[in-house]
């Protein structure tokens, strides 16, 4: 067994493979391109989907890659177990509708025993096979493998919903009895032990899926595909000989960086937890946020979070009490980069978002210590409920561990077994929303099979073009009376791809016309035109004349054209950490989302339309050229991160200031843009902004519309000119502003005033001086005043005041430290009172507020807080 580094391991698998004919992809983002049904890439597989299902078909059906993924469902278990991570890598190979059974596990094999290669002794492998599938058992066999050493499992079978799914073998290494002195029946009864480490899974994808089917009765795949998948950190564990998957050169350097921190020792048993979780965290936020993704309360942005806060938490049990996590970020990228080159370029806007999080986090950590304080007043008896404590965890990322190290400070217990209940309930519903994620579709055989050549031109010119196949709902048929799609021999129409829209228009010929509704692509690329020919029939071989809605065309490549500029106007203007997140392009307008950390400008969106216009106006000529993917990289192009790309690929470049890859259509010269102008601009997600625009005659009439809205201003103001409206506006804006500045005194003097009487009125209860009183009509400020004057006044405190309008009630409530300490909380106080006045409301301890609508019990509202007081 040789003893390699992580970056030779990763090396010597794409070798292996390329040596059997196999394409290295490059690993996908972790964020998934075109998926939205998944949340991260979670697995080798998950972004070959589109081969496997038939979506597209791939340049090589035989692929090698090293996949990043991210999986956060068993978070709880990372730093716990040896081998759980929420970031790791996947080697995988795969067949698509080529090799099969013989060759992925012959080749298996040799990788894994030959001296070349891994050179691991074949007596501490075992292997795993399905009880039905003995041709692969025969196989292990014949290649030298111990009968005693393959175990039959009902567990392997590989299925995730409808779609490919067939038997598995699974590779073990046994790392002998020093590790657990029970056997093969570890494996064979899936009990969870540290001996024997599984390495690889090798998926037979030999079946279809289908719901409410018999496993038995699934048929046959059309095409049989090879699915397999090996934990790069297993391996390396192995052959570094690590205790754990942590004491390997892909953790250890974010350790000892760690422990030069904190001043302690990741020798020392007690520590091994936390370095374990802070190295596999930061891990897992340096490369989710160079790959695009950003801390926010939802989705991706929500697992991040939780992601980091984890680690700050153990950090604290370090004493790492201050920021310390946007440090390790320069540690993953130098131990990564080697493989990773994109990395280095992202050091510090990662280190910049995880810092800004992690003092974040410190003040929500305050708050949900006042949170808890609320909860134990609350509590009846000395124990706090489980689901109490799982929405401290889930709902303001109060750690379990912290709410039960207060709570026993307290003398409260936590129930636990209630807090697991909840926390299992959560990974249930993960575990089904990633069931049904990793679901493919059932594979077309007819569109599959159908490689026949049809040319494309993005020339829009009108040509003649002969039906050469049919398709009705994925079938392949010869004639075609209503809805259905057409391949041509050669087309003008672009079909949608690149977040282009696909061309509409007709395709004609002496006896019949027809509508082109949408324009798709086949898995082999040629491109499907959908029409309805409503009752006429539409043969194959019958010729048509085939004609772009050339105005639509014109339009839609303007709207395209610009979007390159305005993603190059954004790195100028915002800096080179803006990429592009999606886009939309049609003849109306395009929307374009790019990755930004805060809120444009007004004078950055300026800036940024100027630009746009400024190198409309120098009339840019486009070089659009195909070239091989490293002459593209090598010139600037910048590419979609998330995107595959070929071989050869297609540059647009706009006078050298605007190069991209893509495979759209665009404008000779940006002349031909006309104008542009900027619509909106917002955010659609955290750390993700949209901005939506048009150009040419839509940019003239939206500007038009703007126009009309600054003449009824102007003669709303009694401007007679343009130039007049801004300075009738600034008058109009002092005079209110001063308005404003008096009213505000005018309450803060009244208020100043109902206070000094309120005060005469305190009562002294146990060293706390309280004033429970009702006023009416106040605003909102009215009663902020109000209680700020009071506490002014007084040291240590409780303050209710219940404010009566028309037709709602306002309630507030202030505690001083000492009342929270004698049990005055006002967010209970408040929440109790809230109720009597048919509201609801609440907040910290040391000041709430709440609303109701039966004004008639505010004075029963006022008796009950007396009664508190007592």
């Amino acid at each position: 067994m040789k003893k390699l580094s992580s970056n030779e391991v990763r090396n010597l698998w794409l070798n292996f493979f390329k040596e059997k004919g196999h394409m290295v992809e490059e690993g996908a983002s972790l964020i998934p391109a075109n998926d939205p049904t998944l949340l991260w890439i979670n697995a080798g597989v998950a972004a070959l989907k589109k081969y496997f299902d038939g979506t597209e078909q791939p340049k090589s059906h035989r692929i090698v890659n090293v996949q990043k993924s991210l999986r956060t469902n068993d978070i709880e278990n990372v730093g716990y177990t040896s081998r759980h991570h929420t970031f790791f890598e996947m080697l995988g190979n795969f067949s698509i509708g080529d090799y099969f059974r013989k060759e992925a596990v012959t080749w298996g094999y040799e990788l894994l025993t030959s001296p070349k290669w891994f050179d691991f002794d074949v007596n501490d492998l075992y292997f795993t096979v399905h009880p039905t599938d003995q041709e692969t058992k025969k196989l292990w066999i014949s290649l030298g493998v111990d009968p005693t050493h393959i175990v039959e499992s009902e567990e392997n079978f590989w299925e995730i919903g409808e779609g490919p799914c067939g038997p598995n073998t699974e590779i073990y290494f046994d790392r002998g009895p020093g590790y657990d002195k029970r056997g093969p029946e570890l494996i064979r009864d899936d009990i969870d032990n540290n001996r024997y480490i599984e390495l690889w899974n090798i998926v037979f994808s030999q079946y279809n899926a289908k719901l409410g089917m018999k496993r038995s009765d699934y048929p046959e795949l059309p095409h049989k595909n090879i699915d397999t998948g090996a934990g790069l950190e297993r391996i390396v564990c192995i052959l570094q000989d690590g205790e754990t998957n942590f004491d390997t050169d892909l953790f250890l350097p974010i350790i000892h960086a760690t422990e030069k921190m904190c001043g302690k020792s990741y020798d020392k048993k007690e520590n091994k937890r936390a370095f374990r979780v802070i190295a596999d965290h930061i891990r897992t936020c340096t490369f989710a946020i160079a790959d695009g993704a950003q801390f926010s309360n939802e989705g991706r942005g929500y697992v991040l979070r939780r992601v980091l806060r984890r680690a700050v938490r153990y950090g604290k049990q370090l004493g790492l009490t201050e920021p310390f996590l946007y440090k390790l970020v320069s540690v993953v990228v130098k131990n990564m980069q080697d493989f990773y080159p994109y990395l280095t370029g992202k050091i510090d806007y990662v280190a910049k978002l995880v810092k800004i999080e992690e003092e974040k986090f410190e003040k929500t950590l305050a708050s949900g210590e006042q949170m808890l304080l609320a909860v134990l007043q609350d509590t009846k008896g000395k124990e706090i409920s489980g689901k109490d404590a799982f929405k401290l965890y889930d709902t303001y990322g109060f750690p379990y561990e912290l709410t039960e190290e207060m709570a026993k400070e307290k003398g409260f217990s936590v129930n636990r077994a209630e807090f697991d209940v909840e926390m299992e309930a959560q990974k249930e519903r993960a575990r089904n929303a990633m069931s049904k994620a990793q679901s493919m579709n059932r594979q077309s055989k007819d569109l599959l099979d159908f490689v026949e050549k049809s040319e494309f031109s993005y020339d829009p010119t009108p040509i003649k073009a002969k039906v050469i196949a049919i398709f009705k709902d994925g079938v392949r048929v010869k004639e075609l009376k209503d809805s259905g799609a057409l391949v041509f021999d050669k087309t003008t129409f672009y079909a949608e791809s690149g977040g282009q829209v696909a061309d509409q228009g007709i395709i004609k010929n002496t006896s019949d016309e027809f509508n082109v509704v949408d324009v798709q692509h086949a898995p082999s690329k040629q491109n499907l035109h959908f029409v309805d020919p409503q009752g006429e029939t539409i043969h194959v071989g019958d010729e048509f004349e085939l004609v772009v809605d050339m105005e639509k065309r014109r339009r839609t490549t303007r709207n395209h054209s610009s979007v390159h500029l305005l993603d190059e106007a954004l790195r100028e203007i915002l800096g080179n950490h803006v990429a592009q997140a999606g886009s939309y392009v049609d003849s109306e307008r395009f929307r374009f989302d790019f990755t930004h950390f805060e809120k444009m400008t007004p004078e950055q969106i300026l800036q940024v339309e100027e630009l746009v216009n400024k190198k409309i106006d120098e009339a840019l000529v486009a070089d659009i050229r195909n070239m091989p993917i490293a002459e593209a990289k090598k010139s600037g192009a910048i590419a979609l991160f998330s995107e595959k790309y070929g071989d050869i690929v297609r540059v647009v470049n706009f006078g050298n200031w605007s190069i991209e890859f893509c495979g759209g259509c665009h404008v000779n010269n940006t002349r031909d843009i006309g104008s542009f102008v900027i619509l909106s601009e917002e955010s659609i997600s955290s750390g993700v902004r949209r901005i939506e625009g048009t150009t040419s005659i839509n940019a003239y009439h939206a500007m038009k519309q703007r126009e009309a809205i600054l003449d009824s201003v102007g003669k709303s103001l009694g401007a007679l000119s343009y130039n007049e409206i801004k300075d009738r506006l600034a008058t109009y804006t002092e005079r209110n502003n001063e308005l404003q500045s008096q009213l505000a005194n005018l309450k803060k003097q009244m208020v100043n005033q109902v206070a000094k009487d309120l005060l005469a009125t305190k009562k002294n209860v146990k060293g706390i001086e309280t004033i429970v009183a009702k006023v009416e009509k106040y605003d909102k400020d009215m009663l902020q005043y109000l209680i700020d004057d009071l506490k002014s006044s007084l040291n240590e405190y409780f303050i209710f005041i219940c404010n009566v309008d028309v037709d709602r009630v306002s309630l507030a409530a202030a505690s001083s430290k000492q009342a929270v300490a004698n049990g005055l909380l006002a967010g209970n106080v408040i929440k109790e009172a809230a109720k009597i006045v048919g509201g609801g409301g609440g907040g910290r301890p040391d000041f709430a507020q709440a609303g109701g609508k039966d004004v008639t019990k505010a004075d029963a509202t006022l008796d009950f807080v007396k009664t508190k007081l007592v």
